[in-house]
């Protein structure tokens, strides 16, 4: 079984750059195809996991900066959107 862990988006002059963490417990070795069919996967679904995130409440965490601004949001987990949704 694989799990996403972390998806971190880096925008690097014009060039987007994505950094998965994951953990599985086998799977493909690194640089067949398999895997990288694999990561896509996890990629795509976290992405659009965190779509969907957005869609709902979204708290601003934490904060940096006057000129080059980082701002550190915090997106319920899916099973954390399903329980509140059913609390309303």
């Amino acid at each position: 079984m694989t799990r996403l862990r972390r998806l971190v988006l880096d925008y690097r002059s014009g060039e987007l750059v994505v950094r998965c963490l994951y953990r599985s417990e086998d799977g493909p070795n690194p640089g067949t195809k398999a895997r990288t069919r694999v990561v896509a996967e996890l990629v795509r679904t976290g992405l659009q996991d965190a779509l969907e995130a957005l869609e709902g409440r979204v708290d601003v965490v934490g904060v940096s900066g006057y000129e080059v601004r980082e701002d550190i949001l915090s997106l319920p987990r899916s099973y954390e959107v399903s329980e509140a949704e059913a609390a309303s």
